[in-house]
């Protein structure tokens, strides 16, 4: 059922974005989901937005919600501005961070020139934690990443990111790829691993839903530039592993 929804008057501009990156903060005790980062994105100039907002449930009734959104200030390593990337939250030892993964920028503006000034390149794969009450920033280098990516799928388990499939502008390729990374917060300095797993998939800018605890489901999105994914996929998550298979697609 749709309801009518406004900002709070102490909300921030949140301005209308495409292709941000979205995801819910859920408890550790697995409690409601009561917030939503929003990151990245092109906004109506086409500009791309390295903003990072928080956004949650002001006020509900039965006829109108009030959201509250707060434009989060970033310090340290800040993800440059990007689209088609992926945001995350991880819980580990009764803390949790944002992640930021993949996505695509503008070429660097000593790389511009009058014929392509609006070229976009995949943005350097590096994973990007960010403290979600005060800012702090700091980007990873992983050898297990190789070359950018973007327009892939992430989903989270814990202290754990599994990242499937994406698309390579400098290769122009969506390898099956299928990463598994695993973040660790102990006190000091995070401990950020990564993994490369077999049985991914060759897809991008497709859709992931949850439909039970530990099974997802992935629908649409591309094989090629002109050729679309007509199957369906599930993704099983139990204890540590991870399974992708087809599925029957809906009628």
């Amino acid at each position: 059922k749709l309801r009518p929804a406004s900002f709070s008057k102490d909300s921030c501009y949140l301005p209308p974005l495409r292709y941000p990156a979205v995801c819910a903060i859920k408890s550790s005790t697995g409690a409601e989901k009561c917030q939503y980062v929003i990151h990245g994105g092109k906004n109506p100039n086409n500009e791309l937005s390295d903003k990072l907002y928080i956004m949650n449930i002001a006020s509900k009734t039965n006829k109108k919600f009030t959201f509250r959104c707060i434009e989060k200030d970033l310090v340290g390593e800040i993800p440059e501005a990007r689209y088609g990337h992926t945001v995350d939250v991880v819980h580990s030892r009764g803390k949790k961070m944002i992640v930021i993964v993949g996505g695509r920028s503008y070429m660097g503006l000593g790389q511009r020139t009058t014929e392509n000034w609006n070229r976009v390149v995949d943005c350097m794969p590096h994973i990007f934690l960010v403290d979600p009450e005060f800012g702090c920033c700091t980007s990873y280098v992983l050898p297990e990443l190789q070359s950018g990516f973007s327009f892939h799928l992430s989903l989270t388990r814990n202290d754990t990111i599994y990242i499937i499939g994406g698309h390579s502008i400098e290769t122009n390729t969506r390898p099956p790829s299928l990463y598994k990374v695993k973040i660790d917060l102990p006190i000091g300095s995070p401990a950020v691993n990564c993994c490369v797993l077999s049985g991914g998939i060759s897809v991008s800018s497709a859709i992931m839903t949850q439909v039970k605890e530990n099974e997802f489901v992935i629908v649409g999105g591309y094989h090629s530039d002109n050729r679309k994914r007509m199957v369906c996929n599930t993704v099983n998550l139990e204890d540590d592993k991870i399974e992708i298979v087809e599925r029957e697609a809906p009628e």
